[in-house]
């Protein structure tokens, strides 16, 4: 079977590894339009559901992931006015070009052919002869634009501005940032992905944006400004906005985008090509990673393709609906976030972790409780105890993946359902 995986980020790149896995004699082939070495973003987050996955499917770069992942135990809210307070939980964190880097090469262990600096602007450029299509070229995908009708994209533009930055300031752990200014409520996103470096994701609404007059300023300017604003949490060390060297700046507005249908002949969606979901649950890599895992055992079936496409569809639609939920639910709060402003310290942080509106009494009670000093190091010392329990029932890095069996997933009619 020959696959062409359009887009090396982790969706496409995964995927590869996996139909390797499943047959060393597929002929898979990624290619990716920018140079090696070159990505654009800073660290990603996941969690266990991730780890337990990608340790199943492929113990080798699961354990590479896992060896290279910075992990944090907690999260810490800041606001101005407002006394320090923590959130329970923990999850690891990772640099985007580490983590395609492992991939990458664990691809090319297998036999992938890995080709960057490849634009592919459609299906007749260098894709006639592939067997599977993975357009995984993220949320402004060639590949689902050129059938943009039979795809049947939905795209809901949100409310707030924001911008994904870097730091050489390393946060101890996940951090919550929220800054009054004369123009109003700004805040930030921040947890470190190595010993050197922090994501640093700043949000606010669209009034404060303009009246802070990011709309005027350029790249460097507008990471100075914003230096100045979070100098408390920042320890006098920059800010990077990746974008600065082209002349333009990287605000934006998120871009929740929907898909009504998946695949089209033998081009699949994967990844943001497919679908979208606000940073603020962090879980845009994870879902990307966990579609190729999806495709990868709907193949494996042994079903005609168009059915295996179909099957994959389904399932991935039915695991994405509650978290696209919750991350509709997230991200409206932090439009709403400045009705929150005046609520005391506790009570603010507790609205910040149950902004989706699903905890029960007993969290709110927790959360006050731990907010002391012994009882929040032992939830730690709990939490810390589950995340090594779990990590011991993994597999070994040396441990096979399960075996499938090999298949013809060539292109066949699509048979009438039922």
């Amino acid at each position: 079977m020959r696959i062409s995986c359009v887009g090396g980020g982790p969706a496409g790149l995964y995927f590869a590894v996996l139909a390797k896995l499943a047959d060393p004699g597929h002929e898979v082939t990624v290619l990716e339009r920018n140079p090696a070495g070159v990505t654009y973003g800073w660290g990603v987050v996941f969690w266990d559901d991730l780890l337990d996955d990608l340790f199943r499917y492929d113990p080798v770069s699961a354990r590479r992931i896992w060896d290279a992942a910075w992990k944090w135990d907690e999260y810490e809210v800041r606001a101005t006015g407002k006394q320090v307070t923590h959130l329970a939980g923990y999850g690891f964190s990772l640099g985007r070009h580490r983590l395609l880097d492992i991939l990458a090469e664990r691809a090319a262990e297998l036999g992938v052919e890995i080709r960057y600096r490849e634009e592919v602007t459609g299906l007749p450029d260098k894709l006639a002869d592939a067997d599977l299509v993975i357009a995984g070229d993220g949320a402004g995908s060639r590949l689902r634009e050129e059938n943009a009708e039979h795809f049947g994209a939905e795209i809901d533009v949100g409310r707030n501005k924001y911008i994904w930055l870097g730091t050489p300031h390393l946060f101890r752990t996940f951090t919550f940032g929220f800054e009054r200014t004369p123009a109003g409520w700004i805040w930030f996103h921040a947890y470190p992905f190595s010993a050197e470096a922090s994501t640093f994701i700043v949000e606010c609404t669209p009034e404060t944006w303009a009246a802070l007059e990011f709309d005027r300023l350029d790249a460097e300017a507008g990471c100075a400004r914003l230096e100045a604003i979070f100098a408390d949490h920042l320890d006098g060390r920059p800010l990077t906005d990746h974008r600065a060297g082209s002349g333009s700046t990287g605000w934006l507005n998120f871009r929740r985008i929907t898909n009504q249908r998946w695949d089209h002949g033998t081009v699949a969606l994967m990844g943001d090509a497919a679908h979208t979901t606000h940073f603020a649950i962090g879980s845009g890599t994870k879902l990307a990673m966990q579609d190729a895992i999806a495709l990868a055992d709907a193949l494996a079936a042994g079903d005609d393709l168009a059915v295996a496409l179909e099957r994959y569809e389904h399932r991935r639609k039915a695991a994405l609906a509650p978290l696209q939920r919750a991350a509709l639910a997230s991200s409206s709060w932090f439009e709403r976030m400045p009705e929150y402003a005046d609520l005391p310290s506790k009570q603010f942080s507790y609205a910040l972790s149950n902004r989706r509106g699903e905890y029960p009494l007993w969290r709110y009670l927790l959360h006050v409780t731990t907010q002391r000093t012994v009882p929040r190091t032992l939830l730690r010392w709990t939490l810390s105890a589950r995340r090594w329990a779990r990590a011991r029932r993994r597999p070994p890095s040396g441990a096979a993946p399960a075996e499938r069996p090999a298949r013809d997933y060539r292109l066949r009619p699509r048979t009438a359902k039922g």
